[in-house]
């Protein structure tokens, strides 16, 4: 399990860390940013909270179970068979992404089995290594944005819609080991817990039922991990309880079929393909094309669009190594199932993450950052890109491509599909066109219609001319199973009479027509638009002003404008394009559409012509000379006025174009500055924003350790309380550092006193030589003890003593006071017990014998010195004898 975190982790981490039970068997490793000057403290911080053991990874430890592994600071880290393997950053800092790293070798070494978890920091790093996570079937944990000291990581995580689980970071735990209870174990196939191919059958047809799409010629082994994942995040028992959910559970339904597409990519994926493609393709395409032409490239299975960009950022390197003498253009039409991905990608907007793929050069030159710290792909690159949904299983595909990209696609299909869709892939080439497949793919047995350019990058070119034995399958809808028959259109109503005559009249009688958007861009045509409308050259441009014949063009555009602005038809006559006909004028009708609701808003364009009276037919009569005359003047008049009018707007126009040009060299100037300024700016606010997360984490450390110290002043200062000793801590130069409580009683001490050499201070004890004992001790390094009395009377045992650092250093000494007045006392009264039983002693007679408790004869005059203590004065035990010593055996 991979744990990602950065500013504010170690709070996240603890609370993660805390929730896992005991003996629950898992490992961990984590991924934190740290500062690379400073020793790395997170493991023994982590310890604290944790029963598992924690500590810092080493290169080639093999990972083993109730254990956590933390990254060492300045490193990479990495897994390759179940061993963790440590190397030097090869990005500068605040360019790193380890968590990214490391979840990416996590999901290529453990597969379906591994779990990312990102928690707590600033950035976008771990999002795509989610991704790769995701991808290989694992799962994707998130902290609660709203839970975590720094947010940006999570949200970024679960903006890029990769996060299966999101929770605050103490309740992922309980999560994990529920998710892993609900995934199914290897089991027979149609068992409860396993999902069964009838199964897949049923889920395949309902999808297709309700999203249009057929998932039945997928690989069934990938179906099932997705399925059983998906079954375990909602703990669901078995196979027929989630599919009673899926019927009933539309939004179910929606993330399935997200599930299955696997849209995990990324900018420049396999360098070494991008660079043959950058190297060798387009430069031997452009090579053998016309002056001035465009290249057709289709990418299958965009995802977010990181692929076709890529593409054109490489097509972009190619031009500049290449210099051709012609201007060449590429068109990349990019295609993928999920309508959702094609509209994230038609935004070219990408997180930071991408900087790990792209080099800083390719961000400068193709990528504008956007406040939120984003990067949004470059208009010159988003126009070579034309993105639109499309299931190649279903829908026809392009043609004259000359470069297609279809990577990691045809490993999620069925051989037979693969074998259908490679003959569709060299009918939408062109001879000699380009086909590009995923590391894991190939051509297979179809060397007949590809031969091979690069076997290692997956490179292969369309033969130009190939005996094809099977036919090319178009298939309407979706492939049926083999062996059954295609269905027809799906959803196409029964053609009616009715609609049959509607369709004969409208081609026969109907005027040619086209409907156009807002803009101007066609939608549709109707009829024979021939005479009215012409592709233009060059860049294929489907708006109705660029295609409209000369002649034409001002009063559509007019008629257009009027429409849209009256919401009422306008109807324009005598009309005379370009090249047509004499004798025959052509009328357009623009109708702007209120209904069916599908076409509110556009606009129906309805050409028609005109036949103008021939000579010699009667007409009406000519008017007379004189009004003709009249007539005449008046239409010179008006001609000379607006050709003074359009003079004056042309020399307007002009001086206007010409202030607009300055105008447009000065912004284009400051905005060059602009671009370096902020370029410099966002270099800086990576490097802040790298240094912020690292003070964070530092803070946070030196946080705990003051935490730490508090406790341990706290219980230092009870147990000096505790001992009711009175100590007094000096330095070299007898300068107070500490003191107790208890020291106050013999030391006139206020807390102010800190700092103050202790022989300014009035003391009690009668101690005149402490500075002299005091220097002793710091020159032998031996203690001293004194037993010194108080001017009231009260003894006390002083002992100084030389006070030595962790690092062994002698920085001053400890003073501690005993009181020993009771013992003094105590002392006193048995020296003058004894000194009265030495006296009674000495009155007794000589025959008097002494025998103490052991039985043995003691001399009266050494008795006093066998008194050493209160207790030795109670003679209970003793025995005094008058007379001759008894024989043996007679009482005494």
């Amino acid at each position: 399990m991979g744990l990602g975190a950065s500013a504010g982790g170690l709070e996240a981490l603890e609370a993660f860390l805390g929730g896992v039970p005991q003996g629950s068997g898992l490992a961990f490793v984590v991924v934190q940013h740290l500062d690379p000057n400073r020793p790395g403290l997170l493991p023994e911080l982590l310890q604290r909270g944790t029963g598992m053991v924690v500590a810092q990874a080493r290169d080639r430890v093999r990972v083993e179970a109730d254990h956590v592994y933390v990254i060492p600071p300045s490193q990479d880290l990495t897994i390759a068979g179940g061993r963790l393997r440590l190397r030097d950053p090869t990005e500068p800092r605040g360019l790193r992404l380890p968590i990214d790293l490391f979840f990416r070798s996590l999901a290529a070494d453990q597969g379906a089995g591994c779990v990312g978890v990102v928690l707590s920091g600033m950035g976008s790093d771990g999002t795509q290594g989610l991704q790769a996570i995701q991808e290989a079937g694992g799962l994707a944990m998130v902290q609660e944005p709203s839970s975590a000291a720094f947010d940006a990581m999570p949200r970024s995580a679960i903006e890029a819609g990769i996060a299966d689980v999101v929770a605050p970071a103490g309740a992922l735990p309980a999560r994990l080991v529920s998710f892993l209870r609900a995934r199914p174990k290897a089991a027979p196939a149609e068992s409860g817990g396993r999902v069964g191919l009838s199964t897949l059958e049923r889920i395949a047809a309902l999808l297709r039922t309700r999203t249009g799409h057929d998932f039945s010629q997928y690989k069934k082994s990938t179906l099932r991990r997705r399925v059983e994942r998906r079954m375990a995040l909602h703990q669901v028992p078995g196979a027929g309880a989630y599919l009673r959910l899926l019927q009933d559970n539309p939004q179910e339904q929606r993330l399935l079929f997200d599930e299955f597409l696997i849209g995990v990519t990324s900018f420049f994926r396999d360098p070494a393909t991008w660079a043959s493609i950058r190297d060798r393709v387009i430069p031997e395409l452009l090579a053998r094309q016309p002056a001035g032409a465009q290249l057709r490239a289709w990418s299958v299975g965009c995802s977010t669009g990181e692929e076709p960009y890529s593409l054109a950022i490489a097509f972009k390197e190619a031009l500049e190594r290449v210099r051709p003498r012609a201007a060449f253009s590429l068109q990349v039409f990019a295609t993928d199932l999920s309508e959702a991905a094609v509209a994230q990608a038609r935004q070219g907007l990408f997180g930071a993450h991408i900087q790990a793929d792209v080099s800083p050069d390719l961000i400068r030159r193709f990528f504008v950052q956007e406040d939120d710290g984003r990067f949004r792909v470059a208009k010159e690159i988003r126009d070579m890109v034309i993105l639109a949904p499309q299931d190649i299983i279903r829908d026809p595909p392009f043609t004259k491509i000359d470069l297609l990209l279809c990577r990691n696609v045809l490993i999620y299909l069925e051989a037979e599909l693969q074998r259908r869709l490679l003959p569709l892939f060299h009918h939408s080439l062109v001879p000699g066109g380009y086909l590009v497949l995923g590391n894991s793919e190939t051509i297979g047995a179809r060397t007949d219609l590809f031969s091979t350019v690069d076997a290692r990058q997956r490179i292969y070119k369309r033969k130009a001319s190939a005996t094809r034995l099977d036919p090319l399958d178009f298939p309407p809808a979706y492939l049926a199973a083999r062996g059954t028959a295609s269905p027809g259109p799906a959803g196409r109503p029964p053609e009616t009479l009715t609609a049959l005559a509607e369709q004969a009249l409208l081609r026969h009688l109907g005027p040619p027509a086209v409907l156009i958007n807002p803009a101007g861009d066609v939608l549709y045509f109707s009829g024979r638009t021939g005479p009215y409308l012409e592709p233009t050259a060059g860049k294929a441009d489907w708006n109705v002003f660029a295609m409209v014949r000369e002649g034409l063009r001002q009063d559509l555009s007019g008629a257009v404008h009027s429409a849209l602005r009256r919401r009422k038809p306008v109807v324009v006559t005598g009309l005379r394009p370009g090249g047509h006909e004499p004798g025959r004028t052509v009328s357009l009708a623009v109708h702007p559409l209120d209904e069916p609701e599908a076409l509110r808003g556009m606009l129906l364009v309805a050409f028609s012509e005109v036949s103008e009276p021939q000579a010699g037919r009667p007409g009406p009569r000519p008017p007379g000379p004189r009004a003709e005359r009249r007539r005449l003047a008046e239409l010179e008049k008006d001609l000379r006025r607006a050709a003074e009018e359009l003079q004056t707007n042309r020399e307007e126009m002009r001086a206007s174009h010409e202030e607009l040009r300055s105008a447009n060299e000065e912004l284009q100037s400051t905005n060059e500055e602009l671009q370096s300024t902020n370029e410099e700016l966002t270099t800086s606010k990576e490097e802040l924003q790298s240094m912020n997360e690292e003070l964070q984490t530092v803070n946070a450390e030196l946080q705990a350790k003051l935490d730490e110290l508090s406790r341990a002043n706290s219980d230092m200062k009870n147990l000096l309380n505790a001992t009711d000793i009175a100590t007094v801590f000096l330095d070299r130069d007898l300068r107070i550092r500490r003191f107790t409580a208890q020291a106050t009683r013999l030391v006139k001490l206020l807390p102010g006193d800190v700092g103050r050499p202790i022989t300014d201070l009035s003391s009690e004890l009668l101690y005149a030589d402490l500075a002299a004992d005091v220097e002793e001790v710091l020159q032998t390094l031996v203690f001293r003890a004194r037993q010194l009395a108080t001017a009231d009377g009260r003894w006390f045992t002083v002992r100084v003593l030389p006070y030595r650092t962790l690092e062994n250093v002698i920085d001053g000494v400890v003073i501690t006071m005993v009181d020993v007045t009771e013992a003094k006392t105590l002392e006193a009264a048995l020296r003058r017990s004894r000194d009265r039983l030495a006296a009674l002693l000495g009155k007794l007679p000589a025959s008097v014998r002494i025998v103490d408790g052991a039985g043995r004869q003691v001399p009266a005059e050494t008795v006093p010195e066998r008194i050493s203590s209160a207790e030795d004065l109670d003679l209970s035990s003793w025995r005094f004898t008058i007379g001759p010593e008894p024989d043996e055996g007679e009482p005494s």
